[in-house]
């Protein structure tokens, strides 16, 4: 087989490695709190949210921008764990390959 052949069988392999672990990712979650667990974040791997969750306790209209900043690190607390895990799961899909656009 052709050095060219050789090369194009890889290529597809590491694609279909690729496509699963991106499947996989999409279902893979994080989960981050802020607040003491006032607020908690969901995230998928995939770099969407899946829930926000907010104990009663902290509804308090005089605390609004706390709240905010609270469900703000939390949310990017856990969107930045699921950026690690999807970026650590890609580098292993590619086979150490570094393919522009990719996690």
């Amino acid at each position: 087989m052709s050095s060219l052949g050789k090369l194009m069988k890889q290529a597809s392999r590491v694609q279909r490695q690729m496509e699963a672990t991106q499947m996989e990712l999409a279902g893979r979650l994080v989960e981050a709190s802020a607040g003491g667990g006032v607020v908690k974040v969901v995230a998928r791997c995939d770099g969407s949210l899946a829930s926000i969750a907010i104990d009663p306790k902290a509804i308090n209209p005089a605390d609004q921008q706390l709240l905010e900043d609270l469900v703000l690190s939390a949310a990017n607390q856990a969107l930045g764990q699921a950026r690690q895990i999807s970026t650590a799961e890609m580098a292993k899909a590619s086979g150490g390959f570094n393919i522009p656009g990719l996690a």
